[in-house]
């Protein structure tokens, strides 16, 4: 089978690159270099932070493109590339709604950090893993910096607790996406990481015939329509196996490490 033309390759990081565990498959680094070194670009694309995407991948840092923050911020070698902002009105409303949701802990993400107002262990735990610049404030509405997310973290599950409130809320005017089982962003209406490659097919050298991305969770569907390689993990949420072209085997099995090696190198 001949090796498609591959420039540009995406990949989600929790449940898709990411084992179980939350950790890199050894060989990663080294296949990010093949790949540089082939001339495709590998992107990180998810819903952390840059700055925490930053530490995860610091011995390759600047050979890849980060997506960060579900496709609200892009950026390459320190440099912003895209981003896509929200008023402090809008968040204001935004932070009212989901305190008035009982168990949720809400992290307000700008560009410079990420910010909280809860000290709950459990929750500074959680939040932690994803958000490794982060500030504690005694009110978030008082925050000024470039918002691109407001994230809700709650334990008992966001599609059942927190997403009815917040789409009901803000559906029609905001992109709300439910990003893992316990996590839910609501973005500026054109946000998401395909909005986010898109951008990249238009003002960098490569296309979406050209384009391959890697997903597990309602927050990657838009990536994987833009993208004509579009793979869903084995284990994926069934609305994402439903619109990806194929399907690579499970995070704990190294799905992406291994269709890569198997297709591109």
């Amino acid at each position: 089978m001949q090796k498609p033309d591959i420039r540009f390759v995406a990949s989600d990081m929790d449940g898709t690159l990411l084992d179980q565990y939350g950790r890199l498959h050894p060989e990663t680094f080294n296949i990010i270099q093949q790949l540089s070194q082939k001339g495709i670009l590998f992107s990180a694309a998810s819903g952390r932070q840059y700055h925490s995407l930053q530490d995860t991948f610091a011995p390759v840092k600047d050979e890849i493109l980060y997506i960060a923050e579900n496709g609200t911020l892009v950026m390459y070698q320190d440099k912003e590339l895209y981003s896509c902002t929200m008023p402090k009105h809008e968040i204001v409303d935004i932070v009212h709604a989901a305190r008035s949701i009982k168990g949720a802990y809400i992290v307000l993400c700008g560009k410079r950090s990420a910010y909280i107002e809860t000290q709950a262990p459990k929750a500074l735990d959680e939040i932690q893993k994803y958000y490794h610049q982060c500030e504690y404030v005694t009110d978030l509405l008082d925050v000024e910096d470039d918002f691109i997310k407001v994230a809700i973290c709650h334990f008992d599950g966001t599609e059942e607790w927190v997403n009815p409130v917040m789409s009901e809320k803000f559906s029609s005017s905001h992109q709300v996406v439910v990003s893992a089982k316990i996590w839910l962003d609501v973005m500026n209406a054109e946000a998401s990481k395909g909005a986010a490659i898109t951008h990249l097919h238009n003002t960098m050298n490569f296309g979406r015939e050209q384009s391959m991305a890697f997903g597990d969770y309602l927050n990657d569907l838009e990536m994987l329509q833009v993208c004509d390689y579009s793979y869903a993990m084995e284990n994926a949420h069934n609305k994402v196996k439903q619109v990806a072209k194929y399907t690579a085997p499970s995070n704990t099995e190294s799905g992406v490490i291994t269709t890569i090696k198997s297709l591109l190198l």
